[in-house]
């Protein structure tokens, strides 16, 4: 297989120079046409030919086998553009279809280079073949754009219209579904109002619980004082010696009062 691909670089070293040799009569110093030309016609050629094992060959050899191969080829490509043509015609031909022909060269000369691009004829559709050359005549990129109908355009584009709002459909309904769920979610700052709210009728309780005692004491203090007045002076009137000698521990009511029959 590499003497294969050896012989094949030799060949189109040698096609190269010659074509360079014929067309410096007719071209301008900065850019052979000629020579640009025959190296786009090289790679199609090369692309169209080549079979997977080729190009499994290709993509795993590493960059410097690679690089040395198109330089002793006399190829002015890169290894990166090189395998990036590879990998372009690959996806050509899954869509548009065998490679069949292709028509006359156009080109144009830009700050950067120099752009050449032919129409070429594919088993499904058509397609434009596009070569960009940099300011020393090395390829840089090849390219290849799918001809399509009108209708088959107007068809991609309703089709990317339907599936953009379907997705934007599909999420605005799962947004609105997670919204749907919130009531399920406990309400944090309600039950910590409802138990604020449970909480402030015990605190009254309790700050109201002593202020009632103190009362409480305070009644019994004066009733006591009262009661034991009253007996002392009873006691005195009916001439005691100490009418002052005692002391009440407790005051109960009674359940009954019988003066009231």
């Amino acid at each position: 297989m590499r003497k294969k691909i050896s012989l094949l670089l030799c060949v189109v070293a040698v096609m190269l120079f010659t074509a360079a040799c014929a067309g410096s009569s007719q071209e301008t110093a900065d850019y052979n046409e000629a020579t640009i030309q025959q190296t786009a016609e090289f790679m199609m050629e090369y692309c169209a030919n080549a079979d997977d094992a080729t190009l499994k060959q290709w993509r795993s050899m590493r960059e410097f086998a690679m690089e040395l191969q198109l330089t002793q080829a006399g190829l002015p490509v890169t290894p990166e553009s090189f395998l990036g043509a590879l990998d372009s015609w690959q996806a050509a031909i899954d869509e548009c279809g065998a490679y069949e022909s292709h028509g006359d060269y156009t080109f144009e000369v830009t700050n950067d280079g120099i752009k050449a691009a032919t129409e070429a004829q594919f088993a499904d559709r058509d397609a434009t073949i596009s070569f960009v050359f940099d300011e020393n005549s090395y390829l840089e990129s090849m390219t290849v754009d799918a001809k399509y109908s009108t209708g088959e355009i107007l068809n991609k584009a309703g089709m990317n219209t339907i599936l953009g709002m379907g997705t934007v459909f599909v999420v605005l309904i799962f947004i609105s579904f997670l919204i749907s769920l919130f009531r399920f979610i406990p309400d944090m700052s309600g039950k910590k109002k409802a138990e604020e709210a449970k909480e402030a009728p015990a605190k009254s309780a309790l700050e109201a619980a002593p202020a009632a005692e103190v009362l409480s004491e305070t009644d019994d203090t004066e009733l006591i004082a009262v009661i034991a007045a009253a007996i002392a002076a009873a006691r005195e009137e009916a001439g005691a010696e100490d009418a002052g000698g005692f002391f009440v521990r407790s005051i109960r009511r009674r359940p009954s009062n019988k003066w009231k029959a």
